[in-house]
């Protein structure tokens, strides 16, 4: 068993070392013979430190988790033990704490009682054998254990006579993969501990491939389940699933170790707080405007709860309190997730749990303190007429727009109110441009919607006139080179080299970028849109008359990479994104050697020099290329205003595989790993500085849990989302 000294409670604590020695890696080493004094830790009456010591002496770099129930929401601090096994968990609220280690090498230790200026010394326990070892991996290694079918097998050749069960329309083996990422990584994570142990409570079935075909019918995600399984067989992807969790039934462990936290991993300070209920997700959170994040310093956090509820989550970081607002809607008849088919749930049974209507899904605030979402407020086919083709809307009188799946509204704090904005367009992400207008910029979701489409929000607010606010408009590609729009062919029309080309490729993410007015986006591979088209990084020049002016360039990633995901543009208008054939990757068009014209204009098979690419760290899947990771990141920010204190311009991968958020500092990535509860899945961070004078402490980013099933968590069925503020002292020890 582990043990625990403990010191007493000093109101300005020195705390002296246990033991001193080389820091020990995933395996506990031999005791030291003789132990030297440590140098003391220097704690102040909110912090609690110590040394954290196993058999070969101190330990480096494991976790110190310490968690309280004490306040009206559930809070928690995460930090990381320094070369010589000492932490500092600083600046806690005044609650009894219960506090532990986890590492990797180690089973948890106890958790033990501590209050806030209270010295406390733990003894760490190693793992009793490789697998408790393993058990606290990141999810990726267990999930790059998946067998990938070979790149030979691709095409596929079908389920008739002799075909290798994978459908034709999957063309290649980076299909199949981004598949595997971007319809089912992407929503839960695959390599959690619930999913590579399925529950007895799914029943008794003759073989694994049984229990497969049974578990993706759970739930209210059965659906998309579904149509994801059967892109990649269905019986051969589920073979894949059956024969992984097979082997993992076995015994077979993931081939690769992580490391522990070193170097400025070993500097993170994780706060958790609990919001929203245990049957609701959370895809984003918002602290200020991401344009100038000195706007509105320790404000509330907003949150964007997707098909789950309509309740909106808000945290008070400073009290301690979570609550909701209810998010209205239009249409009686807008839909409800409660209305999609469901089977019944090895934690739910029969109850449908998500009963949002306003899909939810993106927030972002202005610089008055307005909270904007991309929220449903009607059912699609409601789209008005002034929309539609004969439509005088002058968007409408170019590219009519049949259906709006999402639109938008924006919440005022100070009034409590909400305003809906119906829109023709869809919505999914958003952001501000940097113009008088204070123009929202939208993105679509998937690629076939045809249009990009903006709010002047100025003019919104002056009116509350929606339609008059709005405006949209087809890509079209220069393939000439006229230098303004002209004459074009639509996307189903053959390429004709004298005139410009329409395309359908509609943005996933959107990012304005902050030096030259054009409008940055990506659209996503087949893996999501599953339709037969590459993904693309977008640049949309809007011109004065957007409508009529906007022009747009396409840039596929260089072979050996695949598949964009989230988008950000720095402050030098270099622009970042996340690639399914897991790397971090830049683009910078500055770059670009030749004229964006001509018929690769169209293909988007131009400029591969301006890309430059990051792998992200771990271990791949066997047989797929090795200059890729089997990580998986849902969405990237760039960090243009030093509000985690790493330094101006550094990108920030929500990289949900490693469950971790992986940075870019000085041309090298570094993760942060979150390692508890276990599974953290996040897709968005946001930056906020609350004080620039308080150095680390008043800097911080912010981001939320991000899978849909957070029961599948470590603490199961009563886990409620949380938030997170990931913060950098300067060292492990920093008050």
């Amino acid at each position: 068993m582990s043990e625990v000294n403990r010191g007493a409670r000093w109101p300005a604590a020195v705390l002296a070392a246990l033991l001193a020695s080389t820091p020990t890696g995933a395996r506990a080493q031999a005791p030291a013979a003789t132990p030297a004094p440590a140098p003391a830790v220097a704690m102040g009456e909110a912090d609690i430190g110590g040394v954290v010591s196993g058999p070969g002496g101190p330990e480096a770099g494991i976790w110190v988790i310490a968690e309280t129930t004490d306040l009206p929401t559930k809070f928690a601090k995460i930090v990381v033990t320094d070369d010589q096994g000492r932490f500092l968990i600083p600046d806690l609220p005044g609650a009894t704490f219960r506090v532990w280690t986890r590492g990797y090498g180690l089973v948890d230790g106890p958790r033990v009682e501590a209050r806030p200026g209270q010295a406390l010394n733990l003894v760490a326990t190693p793992a009793p054998g490789p697998a408790a070892a393993a058990a606290l991996y990141p999810g990726m290694y267990w999930y790059s254990m998946l067998r990938i079918p070979p790149a030979d097998q691709f095409p596929g050749t079908g389920d008739g006579a002799g075909g290798n069960g994978i459908p034709d329309f999957m063309r290649s083996q980076n299909a199949w993969v981004d598949t595997v990422k971007q319809s089912c990584q992407s929503c839960h994570a695959l390599g959690s501990a619930n999913i590579r142990h399925p529950s007895p409570a799914l029943g008794e079935f003759p073989n694994s491939s049984e229990m497969w075909f049974r578990r993706i019918q759970s739930g209210q995600a059965m659906g998309a389940m579904a149509v994801s399984i059967g892109r990649l067989g269905p019986e051969r992807g589920i073979s894949h699933f059956a024969d992984w969790t097979d082997r993992i039934a076995r015994g077979e462990l993931p081939s690769e170790r992580p490391a522990r936290p070193e170097g400025l991993a070993r500097n993170m300070v994780v706060t958790l707080w609990d919001w929203a209920e245990p049957t609701t997700y959370l895809h984003d959170a918002i602290s200020t405007d991401k344009r100038d994040p000195t706007l509105f310093p320790r404000g509330l956090i907003y949150g964007s709860p997707e098909e789950s509820t309509d309740d909106v989550p808000v945290l008070d970081p400073n009290t301690h309190r979570a609550w909701t607002i209810r998010h209205p809607f239009a249409h009686p008849e807008t839909p409800s997730a409660a209305d999609e088919p469901r089977g019944t749930s090895p934690f739910w049974g029969d109850e449908a749990i998500w009963n949002g209507h306003t899909s939810n899904h993106n927030l972002i605030m202005d610089g008055r303190g307005l909270v904007w979402f991309a929220a449903r407020i009607r059912p699609a086919e409601a789209q008005p007429d002034w929309c539609k083709a004969g439509g005088d809307h002058p968007s409408a009188r170019i590219a009519p727009l049949p259906a709006s799946g999402r639109q938008l509204s924006v919440y005022d704090p100070a009034t409590r109110k909400f305003d809906l904005i119906d829109t023709c367009f869809q919505t999914h992400h958003l952001y501000f441009g940097y113009d008088a207008d204070n123009t929202l910029w939208t993105s679509w979701g998937g690629p076939t919607g045809g249009a990009i489409g903006w709010l002047n929000t100025r003019r919104f607010l002056e009116t509350r006139d929606a339609r008059t606010s709005q405006g949209w408009s087809p890509m079209v590609i220069d393939v000439p080179g006229l230098g303004r729009r002209g004459e074009y062919v639509e996307a189903n029309a053959p390429l004709d080299p004298t005139k410009q080309k329409r395309i359908i490729a509609s943005l996933y993410g959107v990012q304005p970028s902050p030096t030259d007015g054009s409008i940055w986006g990506q659209s996503m591979d087949s893996g999501f849109s599953r339709v037969d088209q590459p993904g693309f990084l977008i640049r949309f020049i809007p011109g004065d008359d957007p409508a009529n002016t906007g022009l747009t360039e396409i840039f596929q990633p260089p072979p050996g990479s695949f598949s964009p995901r989230g988008i950000d543009v720095d402050s030098k208008g270099v622009v970042w994104t996340t690639l399914a054939s897991g790397h971090l990757a830049s683009f910078d068009r500055s770059k670009c050697t030749s004229p964006l014209t001509g018929p690769s204009a169209a293909t988007g098979r131009q400029c591969e020099e301006g890309w430059t690419l990051h792998r992200f760290p771990g271990p791949q899947f066997a047989g797929v290329d090795p200059n890729g990771s089997a990580d998986h990141a849902y969405y990237v920010w760039v960090d243009r205003f030093n509000t985690l204190g790493l330094g101006n311009d550094v990108p920030i991968a929500s990289t949900n595989g490693s469950e971790s958020l992986t940075v870019l500092v000085d041309g090298r990535l570094h993760q942060l790993r979150v390692p508890y509860p276990a599974g953290f899945f996040t897709k968005n961070v946001d930056g906020r500085i609350d004080d620039p004078d308080t150095g680390w402490r008043g800097r911080g980013v912010w981001t939320t849990t991000g899978t849909r099933t957070p029961f599948h968590s470590e603490t199961g069925k009563g886990e409620r989302p949380r938030v997170f503020r990931v913060q950098m002292r300067p060292d492990p020890l920093a008050r």
